[in-house]
């Protein structure tokens, strides 16, 4: 992730933040994204700066990156693993407000949040489980939570793609990896449809 440009790395902060303390969006999952970009141009007969990819990577934790020509341009975590999509139990990007809010109304202090924020929200939070195969299968028992977290997540992902796609161009391949980018068909269906 050390490829992308100032554009893509700078959160719209005070520029000092960065100077000073180093925010900015780091990204995780590198090593996963790079291998998978390499090797799909591989797959293709083609060199990775002849390829633009979208590399989706799909766990209890989850990143998406846009690979231009080879080079990490964007990437959905920031400087913490907390950014970007929904994942089991991380909530993924929200409105910053929420975090106020919350501790003003539940009277919680900022590591319970964020506890709350990392521990316990994304499909965790949203119907009380974070492993999609037992979600695929409350779903297939008529649960309806269990059916709004596949969709939220889905949704989600789906938004992060259609935004790399505008920031690439062009798009040679959408690459699905790690535990529910390989094996979850059902997700990568509702995410490409």
């Amino acid at each position: 992730h050390q490829t992308m440009p100032p554009e893509a790395f700078l959160y719209p902060l005070p520029y000092e933040y960065y100077k000073d303390l180093k925010v900015r969006r780091y990204g995780f999952h590198g090593t996963s994204h790079k291998y998978v970009a390499k090797n799909v141009a591989k797959a293709m007969g083609k060199k990775p700066e002849d390829v633009n990819v979208i590399t989706v990577h799909l766990g209890n934790g989850g990143s998406i990156s846009a690979v231009k020509a080879g080079k990490c341009v964007d990437t959905s975590m920031g400087m913490t693993p907390l950014a970007g999509v929904m994942m089991g139990s991380r909530c993924g990007d929200i409105d910053p407000a929420i975090l106020r809010y919350i501790s003003e109304e539940k009277n919680m202090t900022p590591a319970e949040i964020d506890n709350v924020l990392n521990k316990e929200s994304g499909l965790l939070g949203i119907c009380g489980m974070s492993d999609m195969r037992d979600i695929h299968a409350a779903v297939e028992n008529g649960d309806e939570k269990a059916k709004l977290a596949v969709d939220m997540f889905s949704y989600r992902v789906k938004k992060f793609i259609g935004s790399y796609y505008a920031a690439l161009g062009t798009v040679d391949a959408i690459v699905f990896t790690a535990g529910i980018g390989e094996n979850d068909d059902i997700v990568r269906a509702d995410v490409c449809s």
